[in-house]
């Protein structure tokens, strides 16, 4: 499994999913893990980035919402503890699993 964490340097959350994910491949020594850097709204465009941080996994945002609008942005998570800047240690869990039972 591929997760790729894009971000861009303007919100600090995403410092917060990296070192939840960096866990998470602990966990998991079958995760692979690398990060993106987003510099730009024309890129963000061309990505579909939806705000920082985004995690892909394998290729597919697994948080993303269809009002969920494409830019240069601090990402907000709906969490079990409310609004919080990046996922919790179990959503990221759940992506993982859920990814792994959906047919490529």
């Amino acid at each position: 499994m591929e997760i790729v964490l894009q971000y861009f340097e303007g919100c600090p959350n995403w410092k917060i999913a990296h070192e939840r994910l960096v866990r998470l491949c602990a966990e998991r020594p079958d995760i692979s893990l690398s990060t993106q850097l987003v510099e730009s709204d024309a890129q963000a465009q061309r990505l579909g980035f939806h705000g920082s941080p985004s995690v892909l996994i394998d290729g597919f945002d697994r948080f993303s919402e269809a009002s969920s609008a494409v830019g240069l942005s601090c990402r907000r998570y709906m969490t079990p503890e409310g609004i919080a800047g990046a996922p919790t240690m179990e959503q990221l869990r759940s992506a993982a699993a859920a990814a792994e039972s959906t047919p490529r």
